[in-house]
This record gives structure tokens, C-alpha cells and sequence, in this order.
């Protein structure tokens, strides 16, 4: 690739001369604000969901909030990138910034009672106002990469991008630790309202320093591209991301007319833009090796890039037991790792006046990264982990500014804004596309994997145990179950001292219940999930626990044996008597001895009285030995068919851990493929050095509009 040697503009400046180093301080502080404030809304809402949820009630759209961002962000960047170079970026810019303030406002006030049923209820409200902030923060994305190459010579674009990448990962800090704390001491609706004042102060300092930043190219708007480029993407993300979801099946015709929709709106847009004078995207780049092979490089680096840290948080919830919340928070020493990456490899690559060098040796240690990530089991400790993620976090940190820059130096200044939206557009699409392809290997994958470690785990068990764990494996396998419901990809499973702790507490209560009919203990033993995953007629043996307990209830049926024999006794009545006698469900002794008694002893009250005496005695002592007997069996085995469930439930906690760090490992076998794609892209990108600042240059002061 040569630099176009064709003449600029007319009226364009090259700021990066014309600006002093002050002004360009100003710009670049209000410049990353504004991309703070995009990138934080991805992290910091997420802490607070669920409360959000509890609130709306719209647990139905809970992924919408997410993916209605995604959908307007991803879609409008190429166009937001054309715009720029068209109109300026300070405009386009400050537009973003305001529409992402306004989406914001409004999505802090989803639910309030002035705005009723609008969009037919709260929730949807959110998702709506939401995909309004995407669209404010596509703006803000693109164009502020795009402002670096605008502000400084190509020496000393790298270190500036670097900035850029260190604040996507500092977001990734601090958004879910505000987000948290804004939540629980505040208000959920501050998650939002707290962009408004960062956005405004980012507003004046973009209004009065921000001079326009004009490429001078003049052309006509192609909003025929706009429109097909809108089509190719929304459909093809929604598709991808409802089949990654399980929504719909991939087969299913909403799925297969989706993807139908955006082939067709493709090769229109590639048919338009093949011939509109101001293409959204210039075909003419993919000329370009530099942008053509860097463009793939992105695409490819952005699916390995969300499998990363997609997964790892998932392992970190699955495997190592961190809550949910805090999974975003664990993954801080790969956000540093990224950090450090990205800065030392922005001063490195200005240094050297070389950046393709420094983005190989990143693509390497990234998938060196990956590799060992692949190694990950059910036992790797914590500590192992974070080694992984600082060495991940290094690799990728040079990739994120260094591929802006090759893109930024190899079209014309007045391209720059197309060509750095056109990267993001690919990397995010690659984000998207990875995380549903990434999403069906490991809904396939854990669904073999738990079959197995629960077939494993059944052999190492015996008897009811063994059949138990043998049976969800076998379910899970033919898909009929989720591993006893120890499988949720977004609960934190118990860990084996959580679930030791609970069966004992399930113990100490069932005895208790049986052996004192105490109430609480009763209905500590009914609320316990295990006794209420059990099928509904042993359910019976855990819950049917009489008032005053087994033994009470044993000795309440001598007593009404007593009474019904007393009653026929004292009736005088030889007859009554030998029919009681006759009852089978009375103990033999006691019907033999029932049977020999002489009428002329029931004629006198004593002789009544003695023969009743010697029958209480001996019932007395027969209820006390039974009701002994029946509680210790019925105690015996309900504390047998806990200690089962206790094993069960540890045996499949483990088998589920097993099965989500062994998909997950497999996995990180596939990103070490895609970012060896990358690197291939890479090495088919030239090895271009960057212009050196021309020492004491002159340059004719030059109008700068603000």
C-alpha cells in the first residue's frame, strides 16, 4: 500500500498543525468522557437488573435491554463514521453525546407514572429508551476513535489510542462496582441518570475547545445505504442473537427468513454502494490490503475477544462460585493486563515508528492466553486463573489501538472517520457473530459434558445414589433434564460447604420434627428445596410428620385402642368383647387374651376394673416399645434418604462444574483458532512504518472553525 497521493479537499485542515498541544489536551480529556460514558452504560447496568426486573416486572424482555443497545449501536457506527467526515466530527459528535443523554433521561424515568402505558408498559418503555441510547452511543464510539487521527501526527496516534482501549477497560471496573453501589444506597434509575452530568460537562468542553474537525470533502448523503446497511444488520444480529438464546430454533422459518432478509439487504447495499458517488462504505477500501486484511483481523479478533470474556465469567460463576454481580469485578486483572497492553503498547509503537510488530506479538501472547486458558478444569485455583487472565489481558491490549491506527494510516485523511467506524462495525459484527456461534458449541458441548460427568459420578457412588445420578445423566443426555436443576447458566451454583451446611440444618430439623412434632421444624423440613424436588409420594414420608411427632401419634393410636376396648369392657357385654377381639389389626397376645376372658368377670364393677387394669399395662408398655420402635425406623430413614440427597447433591454439583470448566476449556480451543485467523490477517497486512513529525516544519496558520 503507497500514500494516496491525491490532493485533499478543498478546505481541509490538518489540525494535527494547526492546533496547539494545549487545545488538543482539552479536545482529547472531552473526547474520552464521552467514550466513557458509552462504554461504562455496557457494564454498569448490568449490576442492577435484577432490581430493575423486581420493579417492571418484565423478566420477559430482561436480554431485550441488552440486546436493543447492541442492535442500534452495532447498525448505525458506519453510518455515524460517514457522517463525520461529511459534516465534522464536532457536530456528529456533540449529536451523539445529546441523544445519548436524552435516551439515558428517559430510560431513568421508564415506569414513572406521567408516562402510563407508553410503548405498552414499563419494561418495554426501557428497551425502547434504551435502543435510543445505542444509537447516541454509536456516535460516540466511532467518531472518538476517528478524532485521534484528526489531532496528532501518525507518530504519536498510537499512545493516544491507547488511552482509548485503557477506558473501555477501566468501565469494565468501575461500571459494575457503581452500578452496585448506585442500586443499593440510591436508586436503580441513577444507573442512568448518572451519565447526565459526566455528559454534560463532556458537552461544554466539546463545544467551546472542539474546533469542527472538517475533512472539507463535500458529497451527497447516501441514505439509500444507510437504510440497506440498518436492514443487513438488525436482522442478521436479532437472528443470531434469538438462535444463540434458544428463542427459536435455527431452523425455525423466523430464524431462516432473518437471515434470508439480510443476504438480500447485502447485496443490495454492495449493488448501491458499488455505484453511489459517497458511499456509506467505499468499496474502493477493500482495495486497500491494509483495510481489507485489517477489517478481517477485527471481525476475527472481536469473536475471540467476547469468548473471552464472555466465558471466563461464566467460568468464574459456574466454576469457581462467584456470584453474578461479582463476576464482572473478577475480571479485573484481565481488565489491567488489557490496560497495560494497550497504553505501553501505544508508547511502544510511537517509539519504534512500527505497529505491525507490536499487534503479531499480542496476537501470539493472546493466544498463548488462550491456550492455557484451555487447561482450565474444576480445580484450578483462583489465583492460577488471574495469572491467565493478566497474560490474556496483555495480548489483547495492543490489538484495540493499534489496529484503529493501521486503518487510520492507510486511507486519506478525509476517510479517516469511514475507515475507523467501518473497523468497529466489523469488530462488533465479529463480537455478535462469535458469541451465537460460541453460545450453540457450548449449549451442545455442555449437554455431552454433564452427561458424562454425571455418568462419571454415578460410578463412583452406590446403590439409590448411584441410580439417581445414573438416571439425570441419561435425562440429560436425551434432553429431558438440566442435571437436577444444579445446571443455571446465571445462578451461583452452592459450593460443597453451602450444601453440607444445609443438610445439616435439614437433619437437626427433621429430628426434631419427628421426635417432637416442634412446628418450625416441620416447616423448615417442607420449605427445604431438596425435600421439595422430591417426587410428590416421597415427598409424603418427609412432610406427613404428625403433631407431637412419631411417637405421640403411635401411642395416640394405642389410646384409642384402649378406649374402644375400655368402652366394650365396661359394657358387660361378652359379645362386644369377643368382637373386638376379632379386630386382625390388634396384636395377637393382646386378641388371644381379649378372647379368654369369662363372662362372669365383666358382671362385677371390680372384676371390670381389674381385667381393664392388667389390658392398660400391657398396652401402656407395647405403646411405649412401638412408639420407641417406629420413630428411631421412620427417623432412621428419613435421615438415610438425606444423606442420599446430600450425596446427590454434592455428586452433581460436581459433575456440573466438571462439565461447564471442560465446555468452557474446549471453547478457548476455538478462540486460539479464530485468533490465529487474526494473526494470519495480520501478517497479510503490509508492514508499514509510520511518518515521522517533521522537525521545525512550518506551517501556514490556518482558519479553525469551531
Amino acid at each position: 500500500m503507497t500514500t494516496p497521493t491525491h490532493a485533499p479537499p478543498e478546505g481541509h485542515i490538518d489540525y494535527s498543525k494547526t492546533l496547539d498541544h494545549r487545545t488538543k489536551m482539552i479536545i482529547l480529556f472531552g473526547v474520552l468522557l464521552g467514550l466513557f460514558l458509552s462504554a461504562l452504560d455496557q457494564t454498569i447496568v448490568g449490576t442492577a437488573m435484577p432490581r430493575i426486573i423486581a420493579e417492571l416486572k418484565g423478566l420477559n424482555l430482561y436480554s431485550w435491554v441488552t440486546t436493543a443497545y447492541l442492535l442500534a449501536n452495532t447498525a448505525l457506527v458506519p453510518i455515524y463514521g460517514k457522517l463525520s467526515d461529511l459534516y465534522g466530527r464536532k457536530p456528529i459528535l456533540m449529536f451523539g453525546i445529546v441523544v445519548f443523554l436524552i435516551g439515558s433521561a428517559l430510560c431513568g424515568m421508564s415506569g414513572e407514572a406521567f408516562l402510563g402505558n407508553l410503548f405498552g408498559g414499563p419494561m418495554m418503555q426501557l428497551v425502547v429508551f434504551r435502543g435510543l441510547q445505542g444509537a447516541g452511543g454509536a456516535a460516540l464510539g466511532s467518531v472518538a476513535f476517528a478524532i485521534i487521527a484528526d489531532l496528532f501526527e501518525p507518530a504519536d496516534r498510537p499512545k493516544y489510542q491507547g488511552l482509548f482501549g485503557a477506558v473501555f477497560g477501566l468501565s469494565s471496573v468501575i461500571g459494575p462496582l457503581a452500578g452496585g453501589w448506585l442500586t443499593d444506597h440510591v436508586s436503580w434509575r441513577w444507573v442512568f441518570y448518572v451519565n447526565l452530568p459526566l455528559g454534560i460537562v463532556a458537552l461544554l468542553f466539546l463545544w467551546f475547545k472542539m474546533p469542527r474537525l472538517a475533512s472539507g470533502l463535500k458529497a451527497s448523503i447516501d441514505w439509500v445505504g444507510a437504510f440497506l446497511i440498518l436492514v443487513f444488520a438488525v436482522p442478521l444480529l436479532l437472528a443470531l442473537t434469538w438462535g444463540a438464546d434458544g428463542n427459536y430454533a435455527w431452523s425455525s422459518p423466523t430464524i431462516l427468513g432473518m437471515f434470508a432478509l439480510s443476504a438480500a439487504a447485502l447485496l443490495a447495499f454492495l449493488f448501491v454502494e458499488s455505484r453511489h458517488p459517497s458511499p456509506i462504505i467505499p468499496l474502493k477500501l477493500f482495495q486497500n490490503p491494509t483495510f481489507a486484511w485489517g477489517s478481517l483481523a477485527r471481525f476475527m479478533f472481536g469473536a475471540a475477544f467476547m469468548g473471552a470474556v464472555l466465558f471466563l465469567s461464566l467460568y468464574l460463576v459456574q466454576v469457581q462460585g462467584v456470584s453474578a454481580t461479582k463476576a464482572g469485578t473478577a475480571t479485573i486483572p484481565l481488565t489491567f493486563g488489557l490496560i497495560a497492553g494497550a497504553i505501553g503498547s501505544g508508547q511502544i509503537a510511537s517509539r519504534m515508528g512500527r505497529y505491525k510488530p507490536l499487534m503479531l506479538i499480542g496476537l501470539m501472547a493472546m493466544m498463548l492466553g488462550f491456550w492455557w486458558l484451555s487447561t482450565l478444569n474444576a480445580d484450578t485455583s483462583y489465583s492460577s486463573v488471574i495469572v491467565r487472565m493478566i497474560l490474556l489481558g496483555l495480548g489483547i491490549g495492543p490489538a484495540m489501538p493499534l489496529y484503529t491506527t493501521a486503518l487510520q494510516l492507510s486511507v486519506k485523511p478525509w476517510e479517516i472517520g469511514v475507515a475507523t467506524s467501518s473497523g468497529q462495525f466489523f469488530q462488533q459484527m465479529g463480537s455478535t457473530i462469535g458469541v451465537a456461534v460460541f453460545g450453540a458449541v457450548l449449549t451442545s458441548g455442555l449437554t455431552a459434558n454433564l452427561g458424562k460427568a454425571f455418568t462419571e459420578q454415578a460410578s463412583a457412588n452406590t446403590g439409590t445414589v448411584a441410580t439417581t445420578l445414573k438416571s439425570i445423566g441419561d435425562k440429560i443426555v436425551s434432553g429431558e433434564g438440566t442435571g437436577g436443576g444444579t445446571v443455571d447458566r446465571n445462578a451461583t451454583p452452592e459450593s460443597s460447604e453451602q450444601i453440607r451446611t444445609r443438610f445439616t440444618a435439614l437433619r437437626q430439623n427433621m429430628t426434631r420434627a419427628i421426635q417432637t412434632g416442634d412446628r418450625a421444624a416441620v416447616n423448615a423440613v417442607a420449605s427445604d428445596k431438596f425435600v421439595q424436588s422430591l417426587p410428590a409420594d416421597v415427598q409424603k414420608q418427609f412432610t406427613g410428620i404428625p403433631a407431637g411427632g412419631v411417637s405421640a401419634a403411635v401411642k395416640s393410636g394405642f389410646a384409642q385402642t384402649y378406649a374402644a376396648i375400655e368402652s366394650a369392657v365396661n359394657s358387660g357385654d361378652i359379645n362386644r368383647v369377643k368382637a373386638v377381639a376379632a379386630n386382625p389389626q390388634l396384636p395377637a397376645q393382646l386378641r388371644a387374651s381379649l378372647g379368654s376372658i369369662p363372662a362372669p368377670a365383666l358382671a362385677s364393677p371390680q372384676g371390670r376394673a381389674q381385667i381393664l387394669a392388667g389390658i392398660k399395662q400391657g398396652l401402656d408398655a407395647g405403646a411405649a416399645q412401638a412408639a420407641a420402635s417406629t420413630e428411631q425406623q421412620a427417623l432412621d430413614q428419613a435421615l438415610k434418604g438425606i444423606d442420599d440427597g446430600e450425596k446427590i447433591s454434592l455428586a452433581s454439583t460436581r459433575a456440573a462444574k466438571v462439565a461447564f470448566a471442560d465446555t468452557v476449556a474446549h471453547i478457548y480451543l476455538y478462540c486460539i483458532g479464530v485468533a490465529f485467523l487474526a494473526l494470519l490477517a495480520t501478517l497479510m497486512m503490509p508492514n508499514l512504518s509510520m511518518p515521522k513529525r517533521q522537525k521545525g516544519e512550518q506551517v501556514a496558520p490556518a482558519h479553525v472553525e469551531i
